[in-house]
């Protein structure tokens, strides 16, 4: 007789849009959710060995409920694994693992991308022309909105892992200088770090690359966005709660800073009345844009690439990219 196949359970397949889940469901029993509601997690791992989720939360009582009792690996299909309870995880013996790097192409040039948009307002022209302004121009050429050259202007980068690299190299080849900061809580940064006061001061683009913990959440508040050149933009495609919101909407509309693009807020997808996305449609200095800068074909591929991978390791005794 031969051996059952391990079960596996997707919680949240939409997260990868169009990208072929194939591959897993060929090789082991798999079950696929697109959606998976928070009532619904504990039901939904009942028999599974393997679940693998993106953005569905794994808490403690999910851990600890009978349904949960086969499960035995969480294939986190991100970086972040903030959604787990790590700690409930390893009481139980459950492993979770996650794909390190994955969109660091993706996220850099979307980056890339905001900061081109704020110093061009591309977009923004694009939308003028569409909205029958350029017809009535007196002259050759629309003056809307304030531009300006990125060569010679500092990038203050805050979280240099691979992505922050990434955006650096990027930025260099716009002639841009570079600024990296500290680490949060280093007294005396090496390595051509420099205080992020100092950064904060200095850069006339600051961009957030850093993890939310409890050092960094609201690193970005009202004290910080004082010390930031009122020519400055902000970026954040890192994640939302590094950045104080009502004290930056407060911030733009005092000018105290030019503009800000973000790809990540706190509370993601926001209710209609989210008061960041009531002021990206009253601000012309704020961007939102909605969490798509990992999301690259390239990057979807290779994440599902990987978290079969990380599936196959574990089955093989071999586990791999562990974090618990």
């Amino acid at each position: 007789m031969s051996r059952a196949r391990p079960r596996v359970v997707f919680l949240d397949a939409a997260t990868y849009g169009d990208i072929s889940l194939r591959r897993f469901t060929e090789t082991w029993d798999c079950i696929v959710h697109q959606i998976t509601a928070p009532g619904e997690t504990a039901q939904r791992l009942a028999g599974h060995m393997i679940a693998v989720t993106n953005k569905v939360v794994i808490d403690k009582a999910t851990l600890n409920s009978a349904e949960a009792r086969d499960l035995k690996l969480i294939a986190v299909a991100a970086t972040g694994t903030d959604i787990i309870d790590r700690e409930q995880a390893a009481r139980r013996d459950v492993k979770v693992c996650n794909v390190p790097g994955y969109a660091t192409q993706s996220v850099a040039q979307f980056t890339i991308a905001l900061m081109l948009e704020l110093a061009t307002r591309a977009g923004r022209y694009g939308d003028a022309v569409k909205l029958g302004e350029w017809e009535k121009s007196a002259i050759f050429s629309l003056l809307n909105y304030p531009t300006r050259e990125l060569g010679g202007k500092k990038l203050g980068i805050v979280g240099y892992g691979n992505i922050g690299q990434a955006v650096a190299q990027m930025a260099r080849g716009f002639g841009l200088e570079v600024l990296i900061a500290a680490r949060p809580g280093e007294r005396a940064p090496g390595g051509g770090r420099i205080p992020l006061e100092q950064l904060l001061s200095q850069a006339d683009i600051v961009s957030l690359h850093c993890p939310l913990t409890p050092e960094t959440r609201n690193l970005i508040n009202k004290q910080s966005l004082a010390l930031m050149k009122p020519t400055a933009f902000l970026i954040n495609t890192a994640r939302g709660a590094l950045v104080d919101e009502a004290a930056l909407i407060e911030a733009l509309r005092q000018k105290l800073i030019a503009a800000a693009a973000l790809d990540v807020i706190s509370k993601e997808p926001p209710p209609a009345d989210y008061p960041i996305i009531q002021a990206a449609k009253e601000l012309d200095n704020l961007i939102v844009t909605p969490h798509t800068a990992w999301s690259a074909r390239e990057a979807r591929e290779r994440l599902l690439h990987e978290v079969e991978e990380n599936i196959a390791a574990f089955l093989q005794g071999q586990p791999r990219n562990l974090v618990t």
